[in-house]
């Protein structure tokens, strides 16, 4: 392979995202070596690979969402994981009708998922409006509803845990019928599937790019910058509602103090790692997806290696500071002028 295929093949934007997973693969795979290994046990699939795929459905869903938010406004939202917790209190308070547990559904689950997705996107409105009209920096405007969203959702469902102990209702985040395959799976491709068509079978995607890349710019051509902004957390609040009913299906409740509890962290990850700029601009979603899996297996990784649950932040944290050091570009142009001057070193050499 000569230098300008490799070249080529290294600089395109999914070559670290790729990397990335391969590494964290072939690591548990050294850790378990049945880790690829995958069987059908009580007519479900089985296996580490599987656990993971399924287990990172709702960050696959958030992800998404941080992408669009990512790339509109140059910054993240990082209420994300108190809107799944809001969202999966207004579907298990209505699915309940206020009781602290049923085993049978207070009223029809079609109007509990649709209040749960207009609370989610009312939050998501809500970050959309301080960022877009008011132009306050997207990580301070989300910290409020970072901050007072699982107050919210604790209101909400009385400061209790609300449980659906119904079958149908565990099928979001288990199985359903005689399919071995876990639902949250195709939650989350059936969403990826959607948003990408959208993008891409209308102008959104373009539009969100020239936002991000210059927003100033794009209003002189146009583009109604403010309302894309608004448009792309409203989506974001949407699908963080998604990821929380599935995660309230899970363990068919709504835990208000739980629920999406770090995962904002994650897909702020994730949306790095699939190598996207984390100042806005041009993003890649099946990057994200793939950053998505990656974190996960990361997260599989360091519980391998027995490092406890409330100690993962601090080495996601570092993987955070390393991709946002390799995307600056300070970095870029210290690791160009390197490369000029060995360059400049050999050819003084052959002389």
């Amino acid at each position: 392979m000569n230098k300008s295929k490799l070249k080529k093949i290294t600089s395109a934007r999914l070559f670290l995202p790729i990397v990335c997973l391969i590494a964290v693969l072939l690591l548990n795979v050294i850790r378990t070596p049945d880790f690829f290994n995958v069987s059908i046990r009580n007519g479900v699939l089985y296996g580490y690979i599987i656990d993971v795929i399924n287990r990172a459905s709702e960050l696959v869903i958030l992800a998404i969402g941080m992408t669009l938010v990512t790339a509109a406004s140059g910054g993240q939202d990082i209420s994300v994981g108190a809107i799944m917790a809001v969202a999966a209190a207004v579907c298990c308070q209505i699915l309940s009708g206020g009781q602290v547990s049923v085993n049978d559904y207070q009223n029809p689950v079609i109007l509990a998922v649709i209040a749960a997705l207009l609370a989610s996107a009312l939050c998501g409105a809500f970050n959309g409006f301080l960022v877009s009209k008011l132009n306050i920096q997207p990580m301070v405007a989300t910290l409020i509803l970072y901050t007072a969203g699982r107050g919210i959702a604790q209101l909400i469902t009385n400061g209790q845990i609300t449980y659906i102990r119904v079958d149908s209702f565990k099928m979001a985040g288990g199985y359903i019928g005689k399919c071995p395959i876990p639902t949250p799976i195709f939650f989350a491709i059936i969403t990826v599937v959607i948003v990408y068509l959208i993008l891409k079978k209308t102008a959104l995607g373009l539009y969100i790019e020239s936002v991000g890349i210059n927003g100033k710019a794009a209003r002189l051509v146009g583009l109604n910058s403010t309302m894309i902004k608004f448009l792309t957390y409203v989506i974001c609040g949407v699908l963080a509602g998604i990821a929380g009913i599935v995660a309230s299906s899970r363990i068919y409740s709504a835990d208000a103090n739980n629920i999406g509890l770090n995962l904002e962290m994650d897909a702020i990850l994730a949306v790095a790692l699939g190598g996207n700029f984390l100042g806005g601009g041009k993003f890649s979603l099946i990057g994200s997806v793939i950053g998505a899996y990656t974190i996960q297996a990361l997260t599989t990784t360091l519980y391998a290696m027995n490092v406890k649950a409330d100690q993962l932040p601090v080495y996601k944290a570092i993987v955070v500071v390393i991709i946002v050091t390799l995307q600056s570009d300070v970095f870029k142009k210290y690791i160009a002028n390197l490369k000029a001057k060995r360059s400049v070193a050999a050819e003084g050499g052959q002389k």
